[in-house]
């Protein structure tokens, strides 16, 4: 019944959302419904979020460590960042017409030349000014470590224009992270009933880092790694995760 509840108020959220959105996009201009929408629908869900450090609002590439599909809604609704996803989404019902409105780009990554294409396609979304949301785990995590950071994902951060800068960002769950983490064989409708009926709110901290500058890090891999030290080390800190960098 919770999830219902949820399910039921995201849908009046978007409700809502949509007559603004089709009206932006009518006149040629970004919608600034979808980062209303975001925001709203993850409150539905129970997210609280928290702010910590200074988010670069434009010309960034956010690099962010994956625990859930909640992380899109706290992350989204913060920032209006668009989000790089797996091309799979792109069919799923609802999800994936949402993702489309939201800006989203899809990344083929079974073909060499498909993910070519998609790094131009994603370096064209950063030329534009809008932020840029990337999870380089490639996968959702089980909220007590953090996978290994895929530089193939970052070959966009090369082409990018001149003064992209490369934010970490830890999402931070707290003790809940493991709880609502989305691995191993468990289906998309199973974890939605889980996650999306749990009880009472849900605290979540984005941690925003210190940028990292692409041509003084010297390559994606030295990019990727950076990243995920600084972001294993905030989540370290907190406790939620006991993060320690490759020697």
């Amino acid at each position: 019944m919770r999830l219902w509840l949820r399910l039921a108020r995201t849908a009046g959220v978007l409700a809502a959302a949509l007559p603004g959105h089709a009206l932006d996009r009518a006149r040629g201009r970004p919608s600034r419904q979808v980062r209303r929408f975001l925001g709203r629908a993850g409150h539905a869900f129970g997210l609280r979020v928290t702010v910590a450090g200074e988010p670069l609002d434009r010309d960034v590439l956010y690099l962010a460590n994956h625990v859930s599909w909640l992380d899109i809604l706290a992350l989204g609704g913060a920032t209006g960042a668009a989000f790089v996803s797996k091309d799979d989404v792109e069919g799923w019902p609802v999800v994936g017409w949402l993702a489309r409105q939201g800006g989203t780009i899809f990344i083929h990554r079974q073909s060499r030349a498909a993910v070519r294409g998609q790094a131009d396609a994603l370096a064209t979304a950063l030329a534009g000014g809008r932020p840029v949301a990337l999870f380089p785990e490639g996968t959702t995590g089980n909220g007590t470590a953090l996978l290994p950071f895929r530089a193939s994902l970052l070959a966009a951060v090369e082409a990018a224009p001149p003064g992209l800068r490369v934010q970490p960002v830890a999402i931070d769950y707290g003790p809940a992270a493991r709880k609502i983490a989305w691995t191993g064989n468990e289906g998309t409708g199973g974890n939605a009933k889980r996650v999306g009926g749990r009880p009472g709110p849900l605290p979540v901290t984005l941690r925003f880092l210190s940028p990292i500058d692409p041509v003084r890090a010297g390559g994606r891999k030295a990019i990727a790694a950076a990243a995920r030290d600084a972001i294993g080390a905030a989540l370290s800190a907190s406790g939620t995760i006991d993060y320690r960098p490759a020697p």
